[in-house]
């Protein structure tokens, strides 16, 4: 018990930024007291002096790293959003980065720089030694997504025809280990990786026990150019805690790691959540301008599906007049149709982005979907049709909503799984421009169908 609760530090128990917490910061910030800032700030974890920088406005903010002074935690950045990176490495003098940014990885470094315009480049790069820049550099001249952006430089590897007792040896004489890594890689005299083995399997093996006789079984390597998208997806499919990556000769030139791979999963679910609501890449911290910005496009695209399906609804001017309940029973067809769009869509563009969706499960999955569609069509037919019939005491109302219903929601299932597939076949990305060919869609075959029955049978 003892050992279990040694570890309870200060630091542990404030991995949460209470608002208490927040609040006594900002005063001693706005008091220009350093001392009970310094106090309140360094039990914290850089991601939530992170949220906290997030959190404040912008007055506040440039305060704080006014006080902070030459203090300023470097690290703190790489946990930031990238919209207000940038505005915070402004506040801060080359001085403070020449002190602190060769402590970071490599990837830790590329991840803030990457998306700064040359000036803060080389703001930060200016810190570091001529070696580390050089790796740097050449890490940013490669593809902006690739791996090479993700990986860390600093690896550990042995020849492939090493014991655990070699091994063991040259790790303890080393003074340029990583701070934190998983695996050994072994490696052919051109430096090119022929597997790996976990340290936890290298301490508990003799010391002469063959590297090749504990190599784990499922060894994956990495292309340096290979799309981080897919790098993300590899990590989580075959439960990966590290990789290698290799260049186009296959030569070892770093290592991936799990918590880079699932940052990169997170960010791209993130990603996705926003852009089926068509706000792209928006934060609390943008601007009143870079939000509206930002939206309006995709609000000029949602104003145009809307006189589309005005224009539907104009065809069938004469049926309106002649009978004002289906104006009434109109958007009940549309918003059901709606509903049920959004939640095929979801599930097809989350199951793109995993790669559960293939062309080998595809026309089931789009057969399900309709059958799906045809069973809740049938069921809230029933439902509506009869509150058609009992509201406007019209039994052909309550068969024509019913029947409108049927069909939109059919419409509905069908859509929401194929205008996605459609749209990523013609690498358009689907989580951007799904939502709202979708709803365009439920909307005019909901209009058109409940309207157009309506003509046929009651005019």
């Amino acid at each position: 018990m003892a050992i279990q609760t040694t570890g309870l530090t200060n630091h542990d128990q404030s991995c949460h930024l209470r608002p208490q917490l927040i609040e006594s910061i900002i005063v001693a910030v706005a008091e220009g007291n350093k001392s009970e800032f310094m106090r309140l700030i360094d039990p914290l974890h850089e991601a939530d002096i992170a949220d906290l920088l997030e959190q404040i406005n912008p007055e506040q903010r440039n305060r704080l790293i006014e006080l902070w002074g030459g203090d300023f935690g470097i690290d703190v950045l790489s946990e930031l959003e990238e919209s207000l990176r940038k505005e915070v490495i402004d506040r801060i003098t080359p001085e403070q980065f020449a002190d602190t940014v060769s402590d970071l990885e490599a990837d830790d470094i590329v991840d803030i720089v990457e998306d700064l315009d040359r000036e803060q480049q080389s703001i930060i790069l200016s810190g570091l030694e001529r070696s580390d820049r050089a790796v740097i550099r050449m890490s940013l001249s490669l593809p902006e997504n690739s791996a090479g952006r993700l990986m860390q430089r600093r690896f550990v590897s042995v020849p492939e025809y090493w014991n655990v007792g070699q091994t063991i040896d040259a790790l303890r004489s080393r003074d340029d280990l990583p701070d934190d890594f998983h695996h050994v890689i072994l490696v052919t005299p051109r430096m090119s990786p022929t597997g790996q083995v976990a340290l936890g399997r290298i301490m508990a093996s003799a010391r002469d026990r063959r590297l090749n006789d504990l190599l784990e079984r499922d060894f994956r390597v990495i292309p340096i150019t290979q799309d981080q998208k897919d790098v993300a997806y590899i990590f989580n499919q075959y439960h990966m805690i590290s990789a290698p990556v290799v260049d186009e000769t296959n030569r070892l030139v770093g290592v991936i790691t799990i918590d880079d791979a699932m940052s990169m999963l997170e960010e791209e679910a993130h990603e996705d959540i926003l852009r089926l609501a068509g706000v792209g890449d928006e934060s609390l911290t943008h601007r009143v301008f870079t939000i509206t910005r930002q939206r309006l496009p995709w609000l000029l695209i949602n104003l145009g599906t809307a006189i589309l399906a005005s224009l539907v609804i104009a065809q069938f001017a004469d049926t309106i007049e002649a009978l004002v309940a289906l104006a009434v029973l109109m958007p009940i067809v549309a918003s059901m149709g709606g509903n049920a769009g959004t939640q095929s869509l979801t599930v097809a563009v989350r199951s793109l982005a995993t790669r559960d969706l293939t062309s080998a499960n595809l026309w089931r999955i789009i057969r399900r979907e309709g059958l799906v569609g045809l069973l809740n069509g049938v069921i809230f037919a029933l439902i509506i049709g009869g509150i058609g019939i009992l509201w406007f005491g019209d039994l052909a109302l309550g068969i024509i909503l019913a029947s409108a219903m049927i069909i939109t929601m059919i419409a509905a299932g069908l859509s929401g799984i194929a205008i996605p597939i459609g749209l990523e076949r013609v690498r358009i990305d689907p989580a951007i421009a799904s939502s709202v060919f979708v709803t365009t869609v439920t909307d005019v075959v909901g209009f058109f169908a409940f309207l157009g029955i309506a003509t046929v049978f009651l005019l």
